[in-house]
């Protein structure tokens, strides 16, 4: 799959799942039970991984304002 986005959509992306991984650490931090607790991790470890190669992905260059319509 291939996603092209502009820096600030790119931005927008990464402060959102910045977010949602630092909510999912809390919830980690504060869930006794075991089973559910590797789940979390599971699923944080997915998100940093997104997070990670989002932020080497270039953006897309954004057209000139001229060209917009």
């Amino acid at each position: 799959m291939e996603l092209t986005l502009t820096v600030e959509e790119r931005e927008l992306v990464l402060e959102i799942l910045g977010q949602r991984h630092r909510e999912l650490l809390r919830e980690i931090s504060r869930t006794d039970h075991h089973e559910f607790k590797l789940a979390l991790r599971k699923k944080e470890k997915l998100l940093e991984s997104v997070e990670n190669r989002l932020r080497v992905m270039q953006p897309a260059l954004e057209p000139m304002p001229e060209l917009r319509r």
